[in-house]
């Protein structure tokens, strides 16, 4: 009976369930709270490169230093800088950081079906679309991007 119960604890629940996503390009994960998206030099480059400036100026205009790394920096309102709202999308969506690209398969999201349920009703990707399994949804978040950088 021990057994069963430190194997159910340890269970999350996108294993027991189905789990879509498919990005439409909406812009509503880049903005409206506080966050931080690290970039990392590559990535700084290819924004660099993409919006036609040097990285000297993306760094000044674009980027903030948070605990010695860089992130994208959020407007007033907490949208990050590149969300174009009135359009519905990002800017630099071709070569946005990984960060970006792992929504909503972060840690923080996965832990919680709440959390997640949050964040759906924000997202109108989340719960349609591609299905994911517990596999890839395992690999994407041992991608730990956050402490690797």
């Amino acid at each position: 009976m021990k057994n069963e119960l430190v194997e159910t604890k340890s269970e999350f629940w996108w294993q027991r369930e189905t789990v879509r996503f498919e990005c439409l390009k909406c812009g509503g994960c880049c903005g409206g709270e506080p966050g931080t998206i690290w970039v990392t030099a590559a990535e700084i480059s290819q924004i660099a490169e993409f919006i036609g400036e040097d990285e000297t100026k993306l760094r000044e205009n674009y980027l903030t230093r948070r605990d010695g790394r860089s992130s994208i920096k959020e407007l007033e309102n907490y949208d990050c800088v590149f969300l174009r709202r009135s359009e519905g999308r990002c800017a630099i969506y071709s070569v946005r950081p990984l960060q970006c690209r792992l929504f909503p398969f972060w840690p923080s999201i996965l832990r919680d079906k709440n959390i997640w349920n949050y964040y759906a009703f924000r997202c109108p990707g989340m719960d349609k679309g591609k299905i994911y399994t517990s596999e890839m949804i395992q690999s994407l978040k041992n991608y730990n991007i956050w402490q690797d950088l």
